[in-house]
C-alpha cells in the first residue's frame, strides 16, 4: 500500500496524505479555520468549510506545474424548502465550485428577491478550470440562495429555490 500520492509537477513533488490528515487533525483539536503551507515549489492550503462547522477538509493542493487539486467533505444539507411554498429547486449540474458573480469584484448575477426568466444566468460553476453558466430553468422569484460564494459543490445539490410566477403574471 503507497503512502503517498504524486500530485504532480516535477520529481520529489509528492504529498504524504498521512501528513495532511496528521495536520486536519491539528487544525481540528486547535479550532483553526486555515493552514497554508509552502516549500520551494509545493504549496498546499486546508480550509474548514463554513457550511459544516466540525469538518475540516483540504481546499486545494497544488504542485509546482500542477493545478489546484481540489478534494472536500460534503457540506451539511442545507434546508430542504418546504413543500407548502411550492418552491423550484435548481439543482448543480455538476461537482464544482460555485461564484455568484461573473467575478470577484462584479455584483452577483442575482439575489433574493430578483425576479428572473427561463435561461437566465444565475451562478457559474467552476468545473476542471472551465467556468459553466448554470441558467434558470423556471421562471419566478429568487426565493432563496442555497450556498454561499466560493464554496464547493456536488452533483445535484441544491443551488436556488426559485418561486414560480403565477399563470398570467409576469415574471
Amino acid at each position: 500500500m503507497a503512502a503517498k500520492k504524486k500530485t504532480g509537477g516535477s520529481a520529489g513533488s509528492e504529498l504524504d496524505w498521512r501528513e495532511v490528515e496528521r495536520v486536519l487533525d491539528l487544525m481540528k483539536r486547535h479550532g483553526l479555520e486555515e493552514f497554508e503551507y509552502s516549500d520551494g515549489g509545493f504549496h498546499v492550503r486546508l480550509k474548514k468549510l463554513s457550511a459544516s462547522p466540525n469538518a475540516v477538509s483540504p481546499a486545494a493542493v497544488a504542485a509546482p506545474s500542477g493545478g489546484p487539486a481540489e478534494a472536500h467533505r460534503p457540506a451539511a444539507p442545507p434546508p430542504a424548502a418546504s413543500s407548502e411554498e411550492n418552491l423550484h429547486i435548481v439543482k448543480s449540474p455538476i461537482v464544482g465550485t460555485f461564484y455568484a458573480a461573473p467575478s470577484p469584484t462584479s455584483p452577483p448575477f442575482v439575489k433574493v428577491g430578483d425576479h428572473v426568466k427561463t435561461g437566465q444566468v444565475l451562478c457559474v460553476i467552476e468545473a476542471m478550470k472551465l467556468m459553466n453558466e448554470i441558467e434558470a430553468d423556471a421562471t419566478g422569484e429568487i426565493a432563496r440562495v442555497l450556498v454561499e460564494n466560493a464554496q464547493p459543490v456536488e452533483y445535484g445539490e441544491p443551488l436556488f429555490a426559485i418561486r414560480p410566477s403565477e399563470p398570467g403574471r409576469p415574471a
